[in-house]
């Protein structure tokens, strides 16, 4: 547990992971400190650690990566944060967990799976423990696959229409709580690493709920603002550079997502990678909004 995967352990969760059909259930130290804070990143080596779902794997880019492999030559933001950290001098090692369809925790995937959906992995026990304990540099970008799998189950029954609003309040709590296991975990782990965290566009926003009908494009509203305003924002106090991507009008150009409406294309992912590395290198940013106008897109 306390050491990153062989090569071909590597490869077969990959596989695995790319099916869905992740089996990762180990479990890691929840322990840990705030580690050392906002500040710039120092000359010399780095080691990355992204926690991610199909974002990190590139899905949607022109050249996308199996989890767990360095992909040097990926477009997606976390190769491109790598590439441009080795060209300004640094050395890198990179540990790339982006696990497509993976959620944040047990949680998401229990709820998932009382409706006949199927999801393979989850932050806390799948990406969580691998993360490197010299580690530097973590980034986190959580929440969009969680959104979409509780806006499905509610499709199926779940909840009713006149409870749905109350159903989804108790889903962003557990998300929330989960979030704070999540990052203890990583602190835990690599204490002396520098917490990167992504929070969520409003998914209503983004051209692949264009077509839903306004009741289900307010669930999907009602879930990305209440894990970003609970679960990811609340970091921003806590040691973690918050970068917002909730109201940044950037997040919600068509022009940067790939033809699923949902995943970035490469100007995407160089969006987001300007972002982590502006953020990384001014060791700070500004804090997350408590709200603005892309919080309400759906109405």
């Amino acid at each position: 547990m306390g050491t990153m995967p062989t090569r071909s352990a590597r490869l077969s969760i990959a596989l695995l992971c790319l099916t869905v059909l992740s089996a990762c259930s180990k479990h890691a130290d929840d322990s840990g400190s705030n580690g050392p804070g906002p500040t710039p990143l120092p000359p010399g080596p780095v080691t990355y650690s992204a926690l991610a779902a199909s974002d990190g794997a590139g899905a949607g880019a022109s050249v996308p990566c199996l989890p767990f492999t360095p992909c040097t030559d990926g477009t997606g933001y976390v190769p491109v944060v790598a590439r441009q950290l080795r060209a300004e001098g640094h050395t890198v090692t990179l540990l790339n967990m982006g696990i497509p369809g993976a959620v944040l925790s047990r949680a998401t995937q229990d709820l998932a799976g009382q409706y006949n959906l199927t999801i393979g992995a989850n932050f806390i026990q799948d990406e969580a423990q691998f993360v490197l304990k010299d580690s530097t540099l973590v980034t986190i970008f959580a929440g969009a696959n969680d959104a979409n799998a509780i806006g499905t189950v509610i499709e199926r029954g779940a909840t009713t229409n006149e409870n749905a609003t109350s159903f989804i309040d108790a889903q962003i709590r557990q998300f929330a709580s989960d979030y704070q296991q999540l990052v203890s975990i990583v602190r835990g782990r690599a204490p002396n690493a520098r917490v990167v965290i992504l929070n969520l566009p409003n998914l209503a926003g983004l051209p692949y709920t264009a077509g839903r009908t306004p009741t289900e494009r307010r669930w999907i509203q009602q879930l990305s603002v209440g894990f970003t305003r609970l679960g990811a924002n609340p970091f921003a106090g806590q040691g973690a550079i918050v970068i917002d991507l909730m109201c940044d009008p950037q997040s919600y150009q068509a022009s940067i997502y790939s033809s699923d409406g949902f995943h970035p294309n490469d100007a995407g992912y160089q969006y987001l990678a300007t972002r982590v590395l502006d953020a990384v290198k001014a060791g700070s940013g500004p804090a997350p909004a408590d709200s603005c106008v892309q919080m309400t897109i759906a109405q």
